[in-house]
């Protein structure tokens, strides 16, 4: 199965303690294919990162294979905004939703309540 990781997740696996970093192996062995969107990317790239920790995350989420926030995406994202409530303020959860979606993939997140209203929506 195809799993988007939410920016949420990448932070845990892959700064600080790296908490995370264990479900990130175990989902890897399990066989999904993970990706990131450029979305997250951009999530990611804006916060306080180390040389360490930007190094790990080409290595195993090379920028160059983020998927695009394009047209499709862009579409689906709209249409959510109109059917989730209390859309507004969430643009960019929408945004990284829609790109799990037109992929045919579910999400990991450690904050599913920022997704669990998104219809069709896989959460891991």
């Amino acid at each position: 199965m195809i799993v988007h990781v939410d920016t949420s997740a990448l932070v845990d696996a892959l700064t600080g303690p790296r908490r995370s970093l264990d479900t990130l192996i175990a989902l890897t062995r399990e066989g999904h294919r993970l990706m990131l969107s450029t979305i997250v990317l951009y999530e990611w790239l804006r916060g306080p990162r180390t040389p360490i920790e930007l190094a790990t995350q080409e290595e195993l989420f090379p920028s160059e294979a983020a998927v695009p926030f394009a047209a499709a995406e862009a579409m689906v994202a709209s249409r959510l905004y109109t059917q989730v409530p209390r859309a507004r303020g969430r643009e960019i959860d929408l945004a990284v939703a829609a790109c799990a979606l037109v992929a045919g993939g579910a999400i990991w997140t450690l904050n599913p309540n920022d997704f669990r209203d998104v219809p069709d929506l896989r959460l891991v």
